[in-house]
């Protein structure tokens, strides 16, 4: 990767500190909201994939997380007993399970995360479509090398 010029570094370089940043201040709040719902936090995690990515197979599950199985195993045993979750067996493939996040349980997660979805449509109000575009492209990329870091990692 080449810079253009000296500023565009030292611009680059602002923003991965402010990532950082971010990147501390919601797994700080991540934190927070799975104490209030008594998840541990890798609990959580999974709760909040299994949400993003509809439902997964353990195994599936257990590979977007960069967990062991049998880490998983012990994960949807908590979840399930305390009905975040269900394992149920794949209509298609009944040899199969597919786990799902309760919905019914969402309205306490989005209940504790309103005052920073409150915050977010604040600051986004202040940006116009074409900048919201932009910064939303940057993100999904970001997340994506994210991501890939990781399962770079996790191999």
């Amino acid at each position: 990767m080449s810079f253009k010029s000296t500023v565009q570094r030292r611009l680059a370089n602002r923003v991965k500190d402010a990532l950082r940043d971010v990147s501390l201040q919601l797994a700080l709040l991540n934190h927070q909201v799975g104490a209030r719902l008594k998840l541990r936090d890798v609990d959580f995690d999974c709760l909040n994939l299994l949400n993003q990515h509809g439902p997964l197979g353990p195994g599936a599950l257990a590979k977007l997380a960069g967990l062991h199985p049998a880490t998983m195993t012990g994960v949807l045993d908590r979840l399930e007993k305390a009905g975040w979750a269900t394992r149920d067996r794949d209509r298609e493939d009944r040899r199969a399970v597919v786990v799902r996040a309760a919905p019914e349980r969402g309205r306490e997660i989005f209940e504790l995360y309103a005052g920073m979805n409150g915050s977010m449509d604040d600051i986004c109000a202040d940006y116009t479509v074409e900048q919201l575009e932009i910064i939303e492209e940057f993100l999904r990329r970001t997340a994506a090398a994210g991501h890939d870091s990781t399962v770079k990692l996790t191999d």
